[in-house]
């Protein structure tokens, strides 16, 4: 009885938690998706010191523990004299990590697209960034759209470790409750069904939209 009564009282400081959650996840996909298209397409199409930069940019943020890379923005800048709010930093350094792994996951997708349609493309006067934008990106983020699933889910669930930064996500919260109900069992076992939702959805809804723009057999012919 004293179980249920914690999940009633805990369930409007859980969903506010939720909410900053899902705004983490949100602000930090999209930067890491503009960024990622702009490395994919250094990486592809750029001279060779612009794909060397951002070669080790990739290898840099892949490489680096995410909670460094949170502790690095959050504690090291202010050495520097820059200083960011919690919820702002966790979001960059977020999207930032993130920016690495979605754009190999971009430039897969890119390279899978018969050449063909390149040099269809150069043949009527289009130059390499109207052949990326008008030609290639439009089918490319189709094909990575089954990688940029997983890696919406894998943020999601990263948006975790803003809790390392003061950030009153949904993790902090149930900490907030555990101190003063003293049920961390109960309480850790709603934010897991909480986290296994969001995830769920997510990986669900991405998946109809992927089978939907889906071209039966164009997949498997561009592998």
């Amino acid at each position: 009885m004293e179980d249920i009564q914690v999940i009633i009282n805990s369930f409007p400081y859980l969903l506010k938690g939720t909410l900053v959650t899902l705004e983490l996840t949100l602000f930090s996909l999209i930067i890491g998706f503009v960024m990622g298209v702009i490395i994919s397409f250094g990486q592809l199409y750029g001279n060779k010191l612009v794909q060397f930069i951002f070669l080790i940019y990739e290898r840099v943020f892949r490489s680096i523990p995410l909670l460094v890379i949170l502790f690095l923005i959050f504690y090291g800048l202010p050495a520097i004299g820059i200083r960011l709010d919690p919820l702002i930093a966790s979001i960059l350094g977020l999207g930032l990590r993130s920016s690495a792994y979605q754009s190999q996951i971009l430039r897969g997708a890119i390279l899978s697209i018969p050449k063909g349609q390149l040099d269809a493309a150069y043949s009527i006067g289009m130059n390499k960034i109207q052949t990326f934008f008008y030609i290639i990106f439009p089918q490319a983020i189709r094909i990575a759209l089954s990688g940029w699933t997983n890696e919406a889910a894998v943020v999601l669930k990263d948006t975790s470790l803003a809790y390392a930064l003061g950030v009153v996500e949904l993790l902090r919260q149930g900490t907030y409750i555990i101190s003063v109900t003293n049920r961390p069992l109960i309480v850790y076992l709603i934010c897991g069904v909480i986290y296994f939702i969001l995830t769920f959805s997510i990986s669900r809804g991405l998946g109809r939209i992927e089978k939907k723009l889906a071209i039966p057999g164009y997949e498997t012919r561009s592998v």
